[in-house]
């Protein structure tokens, strides 16, 4: 095989790579998703055959032989009725292809749409560039707030409320649904299931700004006992710091203008500006999937945001060696 083939055999290899994977619109995990990979199939299919049909007639065209005419400016009857035929016969085709493929997209549109009883309600507004994901629940008392992680019980109809607090930001999360934006002043809906368990990533698919590629969101579908204990346990405040460091971390993160901003429930911090740091430590990602959780990364992330994520909002907080550290320990703590 030449060079050139394997070349080639490469680019699509790459291609194809995109088609699975945690956030593919290809790879359905849920009855909204798979509606959508049927629309997409069915529209490459039909325009697939479309296109082949096209290249034949075009084929055959260019292969015949032009005919030989005493009398250029001659008009053949028989052959221009022919041809009239032909062109209406293909405007025809192509009128019934469009109406179909419309009347198609038409029944996805009223699968995705038609409101089941949810079994969760949840409330996600749009920040730049992070999402502030909130549960919620007849009883006050069973509300929370996290961000950028959605916890859903698999096969359970969830609801998702969606509105933004700055510009248009859109809600895409490719294997469970199809996009919906987040409009200031403005509250749309989204209704979706999970078919499985499993982490689906999600991404901003409307540009919202500097960081628009950075704004990720984490949905994960688990069995609703494994849903029913961590939502148990998001709704707890955050536990007492178990050991002097997180002691004194605790006490640090209290004295600085982190508080002005986050939210630690349980504690004096009453910030709403900024994520709510509750359970920080037990989400997966910093930052909206910019960093993987560790201790490193939450200290690399507090002394140096904007060098990690270039124009977020959160200040530069100048902190000495000890208090960085014991910050980050406290932060990674409470789980």
């Amino acid at each position: 095989m030449s060079p050139h083939h394997l070349a080639i055999l490469g680019c699509l290899g790459l291609l194809l790579s995109g088609c699975t994977g945690w956030q593919s619109a290809l790879d359905p995990q849920g009855p909204q998703a798979r509606h959508l990979a049927t629309l997409i199939w069915s529209f490459t299919a039909v325009c697939t055959l479309v296109w082949l049909l096209v290249m034949v007639v075009l084929a055959i065209a260019l292969s015949r032989p032009a005919e030989a005419r005493a009398d250029p400016l001659a008009i053949d009857v028989h052959r221009e009725r022919r041809s009239s035929r032909v062109v209406a016969a293909a405007v025809a085709a192509t009128t019934l292809i469009v109406l179909a493929l419309t009347g198609l997209s038409y029944l996805s549109q009223k699968r995705l749409f038609t409101r089941e009883s949810s079994g969760v309600t949840i409330r996600i507004t749009g920040h730049q560039w992070w999402w502030e994901v909130r549960y919620e629940d007849p009883q006050p008392d069973r509300t929370f707030t996290t961000a950028n992680e959605i916890h859903i019980p698999v096969g359970t109809p969830v609801t998702v409320k969606l509105t933004s607090s700055d510009v248009i930001h859109s809600f895409w999360v490719p294997s469970l649904a199809g996009k919906m934006d987040l409009i200031p002043g403005q509250e749309n809906a989204l209704h979706f299931v999970a078919a499985r368990p499993g982490i689906y990533r999600g991404q901003c698919a409307e540009f919202c700004g500097f960081q628009h590629a950075h704004m990720a969101v984490f949905v994960i579908a688990e069995a609703e006992e494994e849903f029913g204990r961590w939502r148990d346990h998001q709704i707890k405040p955050a536990e007492l710091p178990e050991n002097p460091e997180q002691r004194k971390g605790q006490e640090a993160f209290l004295s600085k203008p982190c508080v002005m901003c986050h939210s630690v429930r349980g504690t004096p911090a009453g910030g709403k500006v900024a994520p709510d740091l509750t359970h920080v430590g037990s989400r997966r990602y910093l930052a909206a999937g910019v960093l993987p959780m560790s201790r490193g990364n939450l200290a690399a992330w507090i002394v140096d945001p904007h060098g990690i994520k270039p124009g977020v909002n959160m200040p530069t907080v100048k902190l000495e060696p000890d208090d960085l550290n014991a910050i980050a320990g406290y932060l990674e703590g409470l789980r």
